[in-house]
């Protein structure tokens, strides 16, 4: 598996990690609910794939349309591109519609909790020391 650590020429640790997490909505952010979606903000910066058609050939055949949700694109779009989802390239990981809502909702329920920790006056979760 390579690593945009490894790979990257301005790799930081704390920065990526910190970056990924925020990216995910998945760090204690107070404004949880909104994520980032993985597919939305590159139909609206590069609406005809360039990006995409360059640096992943095999969805380069791919009309603007399906070019960032290939999986979507009918079966016959799919043949007459070359590329075949879950054959040629892979399917998506993870729902993301689904995954992002699951997600806050539990991002949601941790706040709500530390809230009702903090009106109890328990205190706060106790810092690991190092060493």
């Amino acid at each position: 598996v390579v690593s945009t650590q490894s790979t990257g020429l301005d790799a930081d640790w704390s920065i990526n990690n910190f970056s990924w997490h925020w990216m995910s909505c998945s760090a204690f952010f107070n404004m949880y609910y909104r994520v980032y979606s993985p597919v939305a903000f590159f139909k609206k910066t590069d609406p005809s794939g360039a990006y995409i058609r360059k640096h992943v050939p095999v969805l380069a055949k791919y009309p603007d349309k399906y070019i960032y949700e290939p999986w979507t694109a009918p079966t016959a779009t799919q043949k007459a591109a070359g590329c075949i989802i879950g054959q040629d390239y892979p399917k998506p990981m993870v729902d993301h519609g689904r995954a992002s809502k699951e997600n806050m909702e539990k991002m949601k329920g941790a706040f709500a909790a530390n809230k009702e920790m903090k009106e109890a006056g328990e205190p706060a979760a106790k810092k690991r020391k190092k060493g």
